[in-house]
């Protein structure tokens, strides 16, 4: 289903993301120690890597491998807080 090449050119990529992009590493490792297939593991990534693409593409912003979304910045306020009032 899908485009064919589209696929393909994801999943071909999919293996450079794991080695560098440093969300789709962490996504690869986590769901290799569970022991799933590589080829599982490979599609999982290629859905990370196309829910990166539209996260970028859609508001037209360059990509910021740093970006904390306001939740992730809220958690990190909230944890440092904690951390300090104990």
């Amino acid at each position: 289903m899908g485009h064919k090449k589209l696929r393909n050119l994801l999943f071909r990529r999919s293996f450079t993301a794991c080695k560098y992009n440093q969300a789709c590493k962490a996504i690869y490792e986590r769901i290799v120690a569970k022991g799933k297939c590589k080829k599982i593991v490979s599609i999982a990534v290629c859905s990370n890597l196309l829910k990166q693409a539209f996260a970028i593409a859609k508001p037209g912003l360059i990509y910021d491998g740093n970006y904390k979304s306001a939740v992730q910045r809220c958690i990190i306020l909230i944890y440092k807080f904690f951390e300090f009032s104990l």
